[in-house]
């Protein structure tokens, strides 16, 4: 795989830091802004929805310069973001920081997806993706604990400051092994749009939004469950975290490699084994040790989703694949939303802090039935194609000789 990976990955690995250290540190941010947690946990959901809305502005504005340009302008913009964070010395300022940092968050992914695609052969794809994400799942086990633990010693701030260092090195980087992609030549935004009137692109987001969202319902959720129903002391959710985030590492590379060789039985394979944990897990919860092995095997098989998905979009929109890449990176973010959102009901209902592994898996496994709706659509268009190719074409007429 090219050295370009690596810079990638670096950039990811910041990404991925920054938008999930926050969780750990919302206490010490409340308490330094004279505000409450849940005040506090705007910046989590401004941070989520500017990463929705901000991946396709981002990526329409970088057509207009070549892939490695505007992948380190959104570093620059990351880190300029991060810095803010660090630095405001009010919660709104801290808030637009979080906002700033998540614009560049959708489409460094997406058209870093693009570009790691490019640098490998057609085989391949899948598996450069998967390792451009591994800085994000890495990000799961040694940034994010990292970030929370550097942020509690030394004060929150210090920990935006180094996430602000590693987009720093992500830049440079990119700007060191990148290759000098040229901007793609006739890609219009009308050329970008087209890609969302394939019925096969929308089915992958789709699948994004529901697949993922079903993680989220349970791991948004991880610390109640987990100290309340597993009964684990309130110092061990960090570990189950890294845990969780171990499991995504090895999902994630291993739904990478399977996904050059059979992507659609992959996704099978984990959203329908996603379903069934998800199920399980409102049993598990209950025993410390199943517990533990249940959030390993969510991570993977959430995160073996990724990389398959990833490339079906970039497949199906192959003719200007850019925005639709970006845009599944949205889906992500949407998905998570949607999911902590429809949690947080059934725990309000009074139904326990297990009930949102039931939304899980009904999520997980509407997903699971969109993907084999999709299958079964590509079958039909390729039999109708087959069909229309053995079709004998009409004769041409006879020359008339007068």
């Amino acid at each position: 795989m090219p050295l370009a990976l690596l810079a990638l990955a670096i950039g990811a690995f910041g990404i991925g830091t920054t938008e999930f250290v926050i969780m750990g540190l919302l206490p010490e941010v409340a308490a330094d802004f004279g505000v409450t947690v849940p005040t506090a946990g705007l910046l989590v959901t401004g941070y989520a929805l500017g990463v929705v809305a901000g991946a396709p502005v981002m990526t329409v504005l970088g057509t207009k310069v070549s892939r490695k340009r505007m992948l380190m302008l959104l570093m620059g913009l990351f880190i300029a973001g991060n810095l803010l964070s660090a630095a405001a010395p009010v919660f709104g300022l801290m808030l637009t920081g979080r906002i700033v940092a998540s614009l560049a968050h959708g489409a460094f992914f997406g058209i870093g997806s693009v570009v790691a695609a490019g640098l490998v052969a057609p085989q391949k794809r899948a598996g450069a993706i998967a390792l451009m994400f591994t800085g994000l799942t890495v990000a799961n086990v040694v940034g994010v604990p990292l970030g929370t633990f550097i942020g509690q010693t030394a004060g929150w701030r210090t920990t935006f400051v180094v996430v602000a260092g590693l987009g720093v090195l992500g830049l440079l980087g990119v700007a060191r092994l990148v290759p000098d992609m040229p901007k793609p030549e006739g890609v219009r935004l009308r050329h970008e749009l087209a890609a969302f009137r394939n019925a096969q692109v929308l089915l992958a987001m789709a699948m994004t939004v529901l697949g993922f969202g079903g993680v989220f319902a349970a791991v948004t959720y991880v610390a109640p469950m987990m100290t309340e129903v597993a009964g684990f002391a309130g110092s061990s959710v960090t570990w189950l975290l890294v845990l969780f985030g171990l499991g995504m590492v090895a999902g994630n590379l291993v739904g990478g490699r399977f996904a050059d060789r059979a992507l659609m039985p992959m996704l099978y394979l984990s959203l329908g084994g996603l379903t069934l944990v998800l199920a399980l897990f409102t049993v598990t919860a209950h025993h410390k040790v199943a517990a533990a092995l249940t959030l390993v095997l969510i991570g993977a098989l959430g995160f073996a989703t990724v990389p398959p998905l990833q490339k079906r979009v970039l497949d199906h929109a192959h003719g200007a694949p850019t925005l639709a890449s970006a845009v599944n990176i949205g889906a992500f973010n949407l998905g998570n939303a949607l999911a902590a959102w429809l949690g947080g009901l059934v725990i309000a209902a009074g139904l326990g802090y297990t009930a949102p592994n039931w939304v899980g898996a009904v999520l997980a496994g509407s997903a699971l039935l969109l993907a084999f709706l999709s299958a079964a659509l590509q079958r039909r268009d390729e039999a109708r194609g087959a069909q229309a190719a053995q079709e004998p074409r009409p004769a041409a007429p006879e020359p008339v000789h007068l």
